[in-house]
C-alpha cells in the first residue's frame, strides 16, 4: 500500500510539473475588452493571443472581457491584442482589418460598435499631435531597415562583398532593434510574415564576401522587403526594378531609392541593363 501511494505521489508531481511547463513566467496580469459573440470566438481569440511559456489568455463570451497574463520581459499588451484584431477581433485599442472581419462566421461577426468611436470629428490640437508623434515612430521603426537595405544594394552595384557583408550585418541589426508594437496593422502583419526570411537572407549575406553567393540571397531579400514598404509610408517615391538577364533568363528585381537603374546583380558589366516595373509612392 505503501509503495502504491509513492507511485501515486511520484506521478501526481509529474503532472504537476507538466502543467507548469506552459504557465507564464514572470507573469503580468490585465484585464481588457475584446468584442466578440460565441464559443467559437473565444477559441479564436485565445488561439490568436496565446504565446508558449510567454503570453495567455482567457475570454468571457457573456461579459466579453479578456484575462491577459504575460511575460513582461518578452511581450507586452499591444502585440497580444494587435495579433487577436489580425484574427478578426476588435478591441478598445486594435481594430481588426475589415476584410478579415468580414471573413469571420456569420454567428461570430459582432456589432463593431467601435468603429463609431474611430469616426469622431472632434479632434483637440493635443491629440492630433500625438497621433503624428506616433505615426512618425511607426515610420521611424522601418526607415532604419529599408535605409540599410539599400545600403546594402549599392555595396552590390559596386561588386564590393566585404561592405555588401558590412551592411548585411548593420540590416541585421536594424531589423532586431525593430520594435513590433509601434507598427501599424498592416506593418506588422507582413512584418511577422517575412521577418524570419529577412534575417535568414541578411545573415548568409553577412557570412560571404562572395558577391555570387550574396546576390542569389539578395533576390529573396528584395522579394519580402518589397511586401513591407508596400504597406508602409514613404515620404518619396520607391522604384522597384527589374533585371530580365539575371538567373539564367529568370530574372531578378531590387528596390532604389532612384529612378535611373544602377543594376545589383551585375555591377558595372551591365550596369543600366533593367527597368522599372513599379513605382511606389
Amino acid at each position: 500500500m505503501k509503495q502504491v501511494t509513492k507511485v501515486f505521489v511520484a506521478i501526481s508531481i509529474v503532472l504537476f510539473a507538466t502543467s507548469c511547463s506552459g504557465q507564464v513566467k514572470n507573469a503580468k496580469t490585465e484585464i481588457v475588452k475584446i468584442y466578440g459573440n460565441c464559443s467559437m470566438c473565444k477559441a479564436t481569440i485565445e488561439k490568436a493571443g496565446n504565446q508558449n511559456k510567454t503570453a495567455s489568455i482567457e475570454w468571457n463570451e457573456d461579459t466579453k472581457m479578456a484575462k491577459i497574463s504575460y511575460d513582461s520581459t518578452k511581450t507586452n499588451q499591444d502585440e497580444i491584442l494587435k495579433r487577436v484584431a489580425l484574427a478578426g477581433y476588435d478591441s478598445d485599442k486594435f481594430l481588426a482589418p475589415d476584410d478579415v472581419y468580414a471573413q469571420l462566421n456569420g454567428c461570430c461577426q459582432y456589432e463593431r460598435t467601435n468603429k463609431e468611436v474611430q469616426k469622431t470629428d472632434i479632434v483637440t490640437s493635443e491629440v492630433a499631435v500625438a497621433a503624428t508623434v506616433a505615426e512618425k515612430q511607426e515610420v521611424a521603426q522601418l526607415n532604419a531597415v529599408f535605409d540599410n537595405y539599400f545600403a546594402l544594394k549599392d555595396a552590390l552595384v559596386k561588386t564590393d562583398g566585404n561592405t555588401a557583408s558590412t551592411k548585411a550585418k548593420e540590416l541585421l541589426a536594424a531589423i532586431d532593434a525593430v520594435k513590433m508594437e509601434k507598427l501599424s496593422t498592416e506593418e506588422h502583419s507582413v512584418w511577422m510574415k517575412v521577418m524570419k526570411d529577412l534575417v535568414f537572407d541578411a545573415g548568409h549575406m553577412e557570412e560571404t564576401k562572395d558577391t555570387g553567393h550574396q546576390r542569389e540571397h539578395f533576390t529573396t531579400l528584395s522579394k519580402n522587403m518589397y511586401a513591407l514598404i508596400k504597406v508602409s509610408k514613404q515620404e518619396n517615391p520607391i522604384y522597384y526594378q527589374n533585371c530580365p538577364m539575371y538567373n539564367g533568363g529568370k530574372g531578378g528585381n531590387w528596390l532604389s531609392k532612384e529612378s535611373g537603374v544602377k543594376n545589383p546583380y551585375y555591377g558595372s558589366q551591365m550596369l543600366t541593363c533593367g527597368k522599372t516595373v513599379e513605382t511606389i509612392k
